[in-house]
């Protein structure tokens, strides 16, 4: 089992991001995600508060790294065009040498559309879009040459992708979002790695993950994809208390099952995970340049899968 960290990139400083980068690359962690909002979620009264830009940072913690796989959780489709985050992302894993995971959402969070002036379609439209960028995007990683591409909502012209992919086959691509109609089917098709956040509400029993990967492999089986080819993963929320209160309110808040409780209890549930075949846990809800909070994870839960 390999452990990453989201770390938080709203209502923070960027001394704090990079004391999470800097503990983080020092210790036995696999992998550093940030969020992509420009608009820190939740409250409209905290709109004024900062909101540091996804890709922005992420290149400059590549910079600042030599070890740590590097991603969002996820990217917003409608934020970038998916040709242009091809770019991004080859670029990315070339400077990193190979240790980006290019992870894509359809996006959701109407009001910084609205703030911001970008068109906030339909979630029908959306899918489609979500799905035509994942077919973009993984032609443009895989092709020998340029590429041609005729969607409804994209389109392409003899476009090269130079420098391509640092990783071969090509640069991983994480489908975000669980959906069971249209975003695991577009995963089936054109994605490689698996997330289950468990920020999104629904929880996260075991009952929910095997009944998301079953759906999975029904499209895999529609598809003609082996699922044995997408990697599982979790965005876990944490919190490690014996405080019944704060485990109630904690799970009240997330979704039954949501990881909250005494280590050994943390323990034992990620192993359980992991006999399930999931290969990567990304903890979130740690406090951003919180150093002490870091290593404790680290040293109580991290430790424990050797």
């Amino acid at each position: 089992m390999k452990f990453g960290v989201q770390v938080n990139c709203y209502r923070t400083t960027w001394d704090d991001i990079s004391r999470s980068i800097e503990t983080m690359e020092a210790g036995r962690w696999n992998s550093l995600w940030f969020a992509d909002h420009f608009l820190p979620p939740g409250r409209r009264e905290d709109e004024h508060l900062t909101a540091f830009e996804g890709y922005t940072i992420l290149a400059v913690a590549a910079g600042m790294t030599e070890k740590l796989e590097l991603g969002h959780l996820v990217l917003g489709n409608t934020y970038r065009n998916p040709a242009l985050v091809a770019k991004m992302a080859a670029t990315l894993d070339q400077a990193s040498r190979g240790r980006f995971v290019l992870a894509l959402g359809a996006a959701w969070f109407k009001r910084e559309h609205e703030a911001f002036g970008w068109t906030f379609p339909s979630m029908k439209e959306r899918q489609d879009r979500f799905q035509e960028a994942c077919e973009l995007i993984r032609m443009m990683f895989t092709a020998d040459g340029p590429v041609d591409y005729n969607g409804k909502y994209y389109q392409l012209d003899q476009a090269p992708l130079s420098p391509g992919c640092y990783q071969k086959p090509h640069t991983p691509i994480m489908v975000g979002g669980t959906g069971e109609r249209r975003t695991l089917r577009t995963l089936a098709m054109f994605g490689d790695v698996f997330n289950l956040d468990g920020w999104a509400g629904q929880g996260m029993s075991m009952e929910i993950y095997r009944h998301k990967m079953n759906v999975l492999d029904k499209h895999c089986a529609d598809v003609g994809r082996d699922p044995a080819e997408i990697k599982k993963t979790l965005l876990m929320p944490l919190l490690i208390t014996e405080d019944k209160e704060r485990i109630e309110r904690f799970q009240k808040s997330l979704g039954k099952g949501s990881m909250a409780g005494p280590k050994n209890q943390v323990i034992d549930r990620i192993g359980e995970f992991e006999r399930e075949g999931v290969a990567e846990i990304m903890f979130g809800g740690i406090r951003t340049g919180d150093v002490d909070s870091y290593q404790r994870v680290e040293e109580e839960i991290v430790a424990a899968f050797g």
